[in-house]
């Protein structure tokens, strides 16, 4: 079951609302002892339904999320749709320049700051979630892939997974970097990240780059899954092929589910 409803994100896009999703397990309504881990994903809009997604197709999460009876709760929100690269600025935790898109200012740590305090307290008392840091999960693609990797380490006391597909590297690879090598990482921390082999020359240097912010996670004892995905591009088609893996990884060797 997914259910919908609106959210305002005040010091993005004041009172402008936006909506916001979440998947109940079927068992959810049947169980009332059961608590959940939850998964937050970036850009809600296209993860549960072809008809709000922005290009007519989603990445099909509740058929398989249904299908495989996986026991775990999904917070979705949409995206700032706003015409003036809004969507980058909200996505994008530092500041970047681009010779096709201009200066972006990046207000990445606004939207996670709404996340953290605003957004999931809300969720946890609301529905029956397990609260703590071992069950909070976070994924998200292309700049919700970034937003998913920056989440896992500027606030790792609060998220010990992520998944991060075709996360965009390319807007401030320096700092990235940075985050990674100066961030304190708790013991225990997992990433899924994957790009796919048809988008990896999308940008100058980005098999590069992947490898170096590969080898600095892996310094820091991240537990990383690390693909180069056959044939992946840049799709929200693409991107449900990989349910099973990052999924798999998010959960793995949680037994209960």
């Amino acid at each position: 079951m997914v259910k919908k409803w609106y959210v305002t994100i005040p010091r993005l896009t004041g009172d402008e609302k936006r909506r916001a999703y979440i998947y109940l397990p079927s068992s959810y309504r049947h169980h009332n002892e059961l608590r959940y881990p939850v998964l937050y994903m970036f850009d809600g809009h296209n993860v549960f339904f072809d008809e709000d997604a922005t290009y007519g197709k989603c990445w099909g999460m509740k058929e398989y999320m249904d299908y495989t009876r996986t026991q775990m709760i999904i917070v979705a929100i949409e995206c700032n749709h706003s015409p003036d690269n809004s969507r980058l600025r909200e996505y994008s935790p530092y500041d970047f320049s681009d010779p096709n898109i201009g200066n972006i200012k990046g207000k990445g740590r606004l939207t996670m700051n709404w996340i953290v305090n605003v957004l999931k307290p809300y969720i946890d008392r609301t529905y029956r979630t397990l609260p703590g840091r071992e069950h909070t999960f976070i994924a998200g693609s292309s700049m919700g892939g970034l937003m998913s990797l920056y989440a896992l380490l500027a606030y790792n006391r609060t998220f010990s997974r992520a998944a991060a597909l075709s996360p965009s590297l390319w807007t401030n690879p320096e700092r990235i970097r940075q985050l990674i090598q100066k961030t304190s990482i708790r013991r225990g921390t997992v990433l899924y990240m994957d790009y796919g082999s048809n988008e990896i020359s999308n940008h100058t240097d980005m098999m590069k780059e992947y490898g170096k912010v590969c080898e600095l996670l892996m310094q820091k004892k991240v537990l990383l899954t690390s693909r180069i995905v056959p044939n992946g591009n840049h799709s929200e088609a693409s991107w449900e092929k990989q349910i099973p893996f990052f999924i798999n990884t998010l959960l793995y060797d949680m037994k209960e589910y």
